[in-house]
């Protein structure tokens, strides 16, 4: 084994076939596949595609893969690139709590970009990967025992994308660690872009997929890189991270799927966000109060989830930023009884009554001392009658452990579908559905994009 652990990590990947697989994992890992297609197809109408697709244009002229949606041919790792970023641009897409990281946004973009361009890779074999991306993304972010510096849903996801292009392409041990090492000199991810609420934070998922395909095309082709990949001096955990115990992750190998724990997003906001949110409408729903009612809303939180989605309210706000205002989010859930991709639109970020229902929302840090703890949080509501209402939320909506339904999670992927930025015929999402469901029976995995992907104009 080599110095650190990125040996057992490889050697995971290498020995994981899909007869290993449980089948509770393989039902969670079409679950969020489909999932990822949707909020793909929904972020789609996001900001700048435009500009990101003919910026990659620049960058060369293969046409090995296609930018769902939109249908642009590109370089597989452009095409990466740019559909990580749709699937990330709505703060949809689903996360592994204990981790902090969306395990699968960046290692089924690069997975489907390389299915592509190999032109053969069957429904098995992107289960797999899909599988053992989100295994390698979210053990190393469940090791993690720091407070975010830079943005763990990207770096971690690099090595999740790796592992996946990794068992695609069949790497063996030495050309798999290479990948890791040639990922981890080009990982990025500023929590400055989390900071500012712009367009860069689902950017840095972007970037960190096509980073990925371009460490496996390297190593591929011989290029070698330090093998201490995630505990050397200079490695990801001392450089990236701080604090960590890797030990526990290395044990649960082939033993805990981390897929399986996977949450769902049911609100395009931050997960952060989804604690508070759940407790606000379980409250609402229990006292029949609606937002004119309400005084002020006081919610107590732990550190990181203060961090992540504290930030005030501002009297001028981009989409990205709302997002992750916790005051702003759940002003907009009071008034539109839930949150919906429409409440981030210019007119719901200008709405006079939003902003000053959300200034009476205060979010206060409480004493948890896990780093890595998005709950508990409790919500407490002040009515203008002087009623009062608290709760407590341990587990939150979409959690394995208090799921979305399946017909609540099929009404989500219906609703992105229809936000597409392209019209995509609804008979493509139904089609769709049906060939995830039975997506080991699926012969190639570009049929899948077939149906995601329109004409290029």
């Amino acid at each position: 084994m080599t110095k650190d652990g990125i040996g057992a990590f490889a050697d995971h990947v290498i020995d994981t076939d899909y007869q290993a697989l449980p089948p509770s994992a393989v039902r969670a890992v079409k679950t969020f596949i489909l999932d990822g297609f949707g909020v793909g197809v929904a972020g789609s109408a996001g900001p700048w595609l435009d500009g990101l697709i003919a910026s990659a244009k620049l960058q060369g002229s293969a046409d090995d893969a296609r930018v769902w949606v939109f249908g642009d041919r590109l370089p597989a790792s452009a095409a990466a690139m740019i559909n990580a970023y749709q699937m990330h641009n709505s703060e949809f897409d689903c996360v592994h709590e204990g981790a902090v990281v969306h395990a699968m946004t960046v290692p089924l973009a690069a997975a489907i970009a390389e299915a592509e361009r190999k032109g053969d890779v069957d429904g098995r074999a992107l289960i797999t990967a899909a599988i053992l991306g989100v295994d390698v993304a979210a053990h190393i972010g469940v090791a993690s025992n720091a407070k975010l510096r830079f943005f763990r849903p990207a770096t971690a996801g690099a090595f999740g994308a790796v592992a996946a292009l990794g068992k695609l392409r069949a790497f063996d041990r030495a050309t798999l660690i290479n990948a890791f090492g040639i990922a981890l000199a080009q990982l990025s991810g500023t929590m400055q872009a989390h900071v500012d609420g712009g367009v860069m934070l689902a950017m840095q998922m972007g970037f960190n997929a096509r980073n990925a395909m371009v460490a496996a095309d390297m190593a591929e082709r011989g290029l070698a890189a330090p093998a201490s990949v995630l505990e050397g001096e200079f490695g990801f955990f001392p450089l990236f991270e701080g604090d960590y115990d890797l030990a526990p992750s290395l044990d649960a190998l082939g033993k805990t799927w981390r897929i399986e724990e996977i949450a769902h997003k049911p609100f395009p906001s931050g997960r952060a966000t989804h604690g508070v949110l759940d407790g606000l409408l379980t409250l609402q729903r229990e006292h029949g109060f609606n937002a004119d009612a309400v005084e002020r809303v006081t919610c107590r939180v732990p550190p990181l989830t203060a961090q992540l989605v504290g930030r005030p309210i501002q009297d001028v706000m981009e989409a990205n930023y709302a997002r992750l205002s916790a005051p702003y989010v759940l002003a907009s859930a009071l008034i539109s009884d839930g949150v919906s991709i429409e409440d981030f639109s210019p007119k719901a970020l200008s709405d006079q009554k939003r902003l000053a229902l959300g200034r009476r929302i205060a979010v206060e840090v409480d004493d948890n001392p896990d780093k890595n703890a998005l709950t508990p949080v409790t919500v407490a509501v002040a009515l203008k009658d002087q009623a009062t209402h608290e709760i407590t939320m341990d587990v939150v909506y979409g959690n394995p452990k208090k799921p979305m339904t399946r017909d609540a999670h099929l009404e989500k992927f219906r609703r992105n579908w229809a936000l597409a930025a392209r019209p995509l015929p609804a008979d493509h999402a139904e089609k769709l559905i049906l060939l995830v469901d039975d997506l080991e029976a699926v012969t190639n995995v570009g049929h899948l994009v077939d149906l995601i992907a329109a004409p290029s104009s």
